[in-house]
């Protein structure tokens, strides 16, 4: 009998883990990002211990909106069993000695990669590559945004997360820059992540549902 040709992919999972976060199956047609051996196509956005280890997404993407401390970034690199990319910081409010002082503990205690908002300047972009061995992933929410400099200041992937408009600022972005590593907000549902996808993006960030979503999942199963 002719094998079909998607191949099959024997699952098992423990009883403890039938309940986890499951990021959309449309993610599992983007290419993904090779990041030294690894293919990460994937990436869940959060700084939840009990979601990092309740799920099934290739990589973190760890940003939060308050001064960046590193001992939030240890709590979620202990947490997780994947890779990890660190937010740290907002350039406008922190120093750049502060910035490269935080992206250099951020690799020493294992952090894949850094993540940096679009504020950050070329002078600070081009000091952190000076500095790390590891990829700088810049947030990219315009399109205006002068993705020729910034690459050339340092910028090793773009995060596009231009809400509605993400899927047109990355068709923007491809059209110049064809092998550029792009991961993007995927939104919600299968069809905007394919959307995404489709216009472009190697990878896709997903953000979970809050954890009231699981609570009343967990209390139909359960009668509580």
């Amino acid at each position: 009998m002719a094998m079909s040709e998607e191949k099959y992919i024997p699952e098992i999972r423990g009883n403890l883990k039938r309940q986890i976060i499951r990021v959309p199956e449309a993610i599992s047609a983007a290419s993904g990002i090779n990041m030294n051996g690894r293919i990460l196509k994937s990436f869940m956005f959060t700084t939840d211990a009990a979601v990092i280890t309740n799920m099934n997404a290739d990589a973190v993407i760890a940003l939060y909106p308050f001064y960046p401390q590193p001992v939030i970034m240890k709590s979620v690199l202990d947490a997780a069993r994947v890779p990890v990319f660190s937010g740290i910081g907002d350039y406008m409010i922190t120093s750049l000695d502060r910035i490269v002082a935080i992206a250099k503990q951020a690799e020493f205690d294992g952090a894949s990669g850094v993540v940096v908002n679009p504020t950050i300047s070329d002078e600070a972009l081009r000091e952190l590559a000076h500095m790390l061995d590891i990829p700088i992933i810049l947030t990219v929410t315009s399109a205006d945004t002068d993705i020729k400099t910034r690459l050339e200041s340092g910028a090793t992937i773009l995060n596009v997360a231009g809400a509605a408009k993400t899927p047109d600022i990355i068709r923007g972005i491809r059209a110049e820059y064809p092998y550029v590593p792009i991961m993007a907000t995927g939104g919600p549902t299968e069809e905007t992540c394919a959307a995404t996808i489709n216009a472009g993006a190697n990878a896709i960030t997903y953000t979970p549902p809050p954890m009231s979503v699981y609570f009343a999942e967990y209390g139909k199963r359960k009668n509580i």
